[in-house]
């Protein structure tokens, strides 16, 4: 199988890993990739918001599936394009996309769905944001309606902030606020089917403690002692698999990774948003843990054979991820630091390094080109073991002004 990966971040690199380790893959090209995925997939260049640049790209390739890794290439209708074109992909046309380009569209399809959610507000004027606000009052929970690369979240005790962040979106969603621990649960779906991964959990602030501003998620581990064993069968039955039969019923089935973002509240599970693609820095560790070969459950799911395939096989141990960040991320990072100590920490001691934004400059040396530059991820036994490993390689990368949290997986791992 010839597999075309579409993006160039963390989450793309940890599907070319797993892509590359397929015995069933024969030849693997991500575009536009990065420094780290050209190790393990041959690059192109690409606009990867062109859906008919990247349909010309899967043909001259002769590709037998492409994998459309990030939101925007999805809400901008590329699957659409390559499906014209009678490509296999894994990835939702522009219309089911909307699940996560509109948080309105998704609390619409919620409703009907009968998907329990937090209550909210759409609101487009001030004074629609200021009844809102009212209504629920703190901690205030305010949404940007549209795509914002995972920082259009703002949750704060502070009534002007949440008011500045409203106003400054042309349409926002205002919510309550759901206590309780926050989970992640990928699930590949063909537009019936539904095959839940194994959840993981994230962290989005930037600072040690949750504290500091949104990111895009400083790390990540999976399992979670802690969950319920009935969780993953509890969210496929009032979740996921009717979110999939509602949009089938609209008459736009999604088929991808539908990535649920859960709360763990005193009522019970509640979805705080969903997303229509795989979760960067999720990807990595629940990548990690997966022993089914990835290629083959990609195709089913874009090919409508989900329902043959047989259970998915997962380690029994434990993976954590760290994010390294430049610095000021996730203000305006600073780019083209030379990312020192890679070699020494490839492959090792269960550990390896997944490239986000890294670039190489005119004299070959890798250099961050984004604000998330690398995800450290590790394996191991158990959380304690996996985390310590995950570390471990973290000390021996030197990136200038770089920041990473030192507290990822720590209260699981103590169990």
């Amino acid at each position: 199988m010839k597999v075309l990966v579409i993006g160039g971040g963390a989450r793309e690199h940890a599907l070319c890993r797993a892509l590359s380790l397929d015995p069933d893959v024969s030849a693997l090209h991500c575009a536009p990739g990065n420094a780290g995925i050209a190790d393990v997939a041959e690059l192109h260049p690409v606009d990867a918001l062109d859906g008919a640049a990247v349909a010309e790209l899967a043909a001259a390739l002769g590709a037998d599936l492409v994998v459309v890794g990030p939101e925007a290439p999805l809400v901008a209708g590329v699957a659409d394009a390559l499906r014209e074109r009678g490509f296999p992909v894994f990835g939702p046309s522009a219309e089911a996309a909307r699940l996560e380009g509109s948080k309105a569209f998704a609390k619409d399809v919620m409703a009907a769905a009968n998907v329990p959610t937090a209550r909210s507000y759409v609101c487009t004027t001030p004074e629609e944001v200021d009844e809102a606000l009212d209504a629920f009052g703190a901690p205030y929970v305010v949404k940007d309606d549209g795509l914002a690369a995972g920082k259009g979240v703002v949750v704060t005790a502070d009534l002007k902030a949440a008011r500045e962040h409203a106003l400054a979106c042309d349409r926002v969603v205002i919510e309550e606020f759901l206590d309780g621990p926050e989970v992640s649960l990928f699930a590949l779906t063909d537009g019936e089917t539904v095959v839940p991964l194994q959840p993981a959990q994230d962290f989005k602030r930037a600072l040690d403690g949750d504290e500091g501003p949104n990111t895009g998620g400083m790390g990540a581990y999976s399992p979670l002692p802690w969950a319920s064993p009935k969780l993953v069968d509890e969210v496929l039955e009032s979740v996921l698999q009717p979110t999939v039969d509602e949009l089938r019923r609209r008459g736009t089935p999604f088929s991808g990774l539908l990535y649920a973002g859960l709360a763990l509240t005193s009522r019970g599970v509640r979805v705080i948003e969903f997303n229509a693609r795989f979760g960067d820095p999720e990807t990595q560790v629940v990548l990690a843990r997966l022993k089914t070969p990835l290629a083959g459950l990609l195709l089913a799911a874009a090919t409508g054979g989900l329902a043959e395939v047989p259970p998915l096989r997962w380690s029994d141990g434990a993976a954590v991820t760290v994010v390294i960040a430049s610095h000021n991320y996730p203000g305006t990072p600073r780019t083209g630091d030379v990312i020192e100590g890679l070699p020494e920490t490839a492959e090792k001691d269960e550990a390896y390094v997944l490239h986000a934004g890294t670039a190489r400059d005119a004299e070959g040396r890798v250099v961050s080109a984004g604000g998330r530059v690398l995800s450290v991820t590790a394996t191991g036994a158990d959380l304690a073991t996996a985390r310590d490993r995950a570390y471990a390689a973290v000390s021996r990368i030197r990136l200038e002004g770089s920041h990473h949290r030192t507290d990822i997986a720590e209260q699981a791992a103590r169990g």
